[in-house]
Parts: structure tokens; sequence; C-alpha cells
């Protein structure tokens, strides 16, 4: 199965509006850094946001998502303005999607077709083209009577209806083969990365996890020399890469994975889970945050829970409060218990706030001003000996 586009590299970039539902108990912070995130995505997948559009409801309308009022507002807006997409941030069941698009006659995206689309774009391995591909499979299954519709415009069911139903039919069949030949294909390839995985030694085995664009790609070049992919936008390494790092006289293995992110499509989830077994295999866990984002709490959050979800969450970790150099204190600071707000924090305050006291170890840098990498370099150079002393006691002379 192809790609499907999101743009033309050769074109003008797609103008795209964003529709969102506030839920009940949902600050409109809250709902706003969802829509902002969203619109991340549509920049990374080469779109330019023109508009959002908001709805409180109780839930999304079983029909449209939003409610009929909301949908003509958007239908207006998208006429007028001659928007080529429109990108709802929750996914789209295969009837509300069908009935938005006849509403609306553009194209539409939900999160979920948002992410594979980007994801298809990054994916540079076999692996993570086969892991691609199979979600996309699975995201397309039940939506298949969507490509249909044109047989509503014919009259005279019973001759048109059968065809019609032959053909969805025929589809599902070939799609369920390919999914079965690609499962088949990711077992392989799971059996080859853990016979590498293997033949890596007794190396002790560290990984970079934490949610997308945190400067986890950064730290990796910093720590490894190495050249690893980093760029300002959303899931810019798709890929596991895994270098070995040495440390005074010490070698192990670092390993940078994909980042988490809220709403993550489950299907990705499911095929993802073999790329991340560097992570359920790491001896220790350097969790990066991006204390500069406003809502970076929510994101440990979501990075914990993912990390529950594949059994890693009671690893070794090290918590990275990376990009201290862009964190601006707002109007009204709790994170440091003083009279007087201070701006820029220094390190020493950092040391003092909750992130500190309730994480152990903690660690404060900012990867790309390189600052206060050296205290980072030694927590990880003990947390990695402390392992291999006890797991190899008798190299214990050597460091």
């Amino acid at each position: 199965m192809g790609r499907q586009k999101f743009y033309d590299t050769a074109s003008k970039q797609e103008r795209a509006i964003l529709v969102g539902v506030a839920l009940p108990g949902e600050k409109p912070a809250q709902t706003q850094e969802y829509l902002d995130e969203l619109a991340f995505l549509v920049n990374t997948a080469g779109g330019v946001v023109e508009k959002t559009f908001t709805q409180r409801m109780q839930k999304p309308d079983r029909a449209t998502f939003v409610g009929t009022g909301k949908l003509e507002e958007i239908q207006t807006y998208v006429k007028v303005e001659e928007i080529d997409i429109v990108v709802f941030d929750d996914e789209l069941s295969p009837s509300q999607l069908r009935n938005i698009e006849r509403e609306l006659k553009v194209k539409i995206l939900d999160r979920s077709n948002l992410i594979l689309d980007i994801f298809a774009g990054r994916a540079q391995t076999a692996q993570a083209k086969t892991q691609v591909e199979l979600a996309q499979l699975q995201y397309l299954l039940p939506r298949l009577t969507r490509m249909w519709t044109h047989l509503e415009r014919q009259k005279g069911g019973i001759g048109m209806r059968g065809p019609g139903e032959s053909q969805i039919e025929s589809d599902r069949r070939m799609i369920l083969e390919k999914i079965t030949l690609l499962k088949e294909r990711l077992k392989l390839i799971d059996r080859q990365n853990e016979t590498q995985r293997k033949n890596r030694g007794q190396l002790i085995r560290v990984a970079l996890v934490g949610y997308t664009n945190v400067g986890k790609s950064t730290i990796m070049n910093m720590l490894s020399k190495s050249d690893v992919f980093a760029e300002n936008k959303l899931f810019a390494t798709l890929d596991t890469t895994v270098r070995k790092v040495v440390i005074e006289n010490l070698p192990f293995l670092l390993s940078d994975t994909v980042g988490f992110i809220r709403k993550l499509p489950h299907h990705l989830v499911e095929c993802f889970k073999s790329t991340l077994d560097e992570v359920r295999e790491a001896d220790i866990l350097v969790h990066v945050v991006d204390v500069s984002h406003p809502n970076f709490e929510d994101q440990i959050h979501t990075v914990n829970e993912t990390l529950k979800d594949l059994g890693a969450r009671d690893k070794e970790t090290i918590m990275v409060f990376n990009k201290i150099d862009a964190y601006v204190a707002p109007e009204f600071d709790n994170l440091v218990d003083v009279d007087e707000q201070r701006e820029p924090l220094t390190l020493a305050d950092f040391k003092k706030t909750w992130m500190a006291q309730h994480n152990s170890p903690a660690i404060f840098i900012s990867a790309t001003k390189k600052e206060n990498l050296e205290e980072f370099r030694t927590l990880l150079y003990d947390k990695v000996k402390d392992i291999h002393t006890t797991r190899y006691p008798y190299d214990k002379l050597l460091y």
C-alpha cells in the first residue's frame, strides 16, 4: 500500500484548518495545548494552518463529531477561503469521516491518519517502513466502505449493490492477506534484531526516552559524538539508533528511540512495540524532559504511562530536564519557593524545585548550549559503573 500523500513538495503548501472538541472538565488552556500540538503535526507534515475551530460538548457527535451549527460554520469558511484540508484532533469513526466529507467536500484527516502520514515520510529502515505500512492497513480496514460511496449516486440498488459489496470484500481480503504478510515480516526482522542485540556483548544498555521533540537526538549526538538527525519537528527520529559510548574508560550502549506523544494511534503503538525493545531491555532509562514547554508535566505523565504499557516503568531512571536556557518563568511561578520571582532561573534555582526534590536522580542541562553537561556525564558514568561492577565484580578494579 502506498503512502497517502499529505502534500506535494513541488507545489504550494496545503492550507488546513483544525477542529477540536473540549470535553467536560477540560480547561481552555489544555484544549489550546492539544490544538497547538496538532498544528505542529500539520507543520511537520508540510501543511500550513489557517484557522482553528473548537466546540465545548458533553461528548463528540456520533454522526459528525461536532454539532450541526459548528459544521455549517466550518463549511462556510472552507468554501470562502478555499481550504484544502480539515484536520480533526481525535480519531474519527468511519461513519463520521464519511458524513463530514459529504458535507465539507474537501480532504478530511483525523489525528491518527495525520500521524501515520508523518511516520510514513520519516521511516527509513525496513523495520520502520513495515511497521508503518501495517499500521496504515489496520487503520484503513474498517474504513473501506468510504472508498465506495460513489455507488450511492447510482440508482437501481439491486443491480449496483452486489458488485460494490464484492469489490469491498475483495479489497478486505487482500488487505488481510497483506497484514498477515507484514506481521510475518516483522517477526523475521525482530528475530534478526534480537540476534544483533545478543552479539553486542555484555555492555550495559542505556535508552533515551521522552516526549517527541524534547532534544533526545541532540543529547545522543553530544554523548556519542555521532551525527544522528535532529530537527525541531515532531518525530524527527523514527528509527531506533544505537551507539557505543565511552565515558572515561567505561563503555556502554546508548539508544535513541521514537518520541512519545498524546493520543498516539493504537495501531501505531502496537506496531512499534518491537522497535521499543531497546527500552524494555535497557538497564537504565534517561527520561528527557523539555522544561521550557508550558505543559511539560503532562508530557512526563504521557511518557510514564507509555513506559508502563511497555512494562518498563520500574527501571532505573535518570530524569534529565533539558532546555533550561529556554525556560521563561510565568507571571506566577510556583517552581521555586522564593519571595521574588527570578528570571531566568539559575542552575542553583532549578536544583531547589519540586523537579529535583521529587525525582532522584534529576539533572538540569541545556544540550544545545552545552550547559551542565559534565555533571550529567558524571552522573551517567556513576550509574553505569554501579550496574557494571555489580554484574561483573571481577571488573571492579578497572574503574
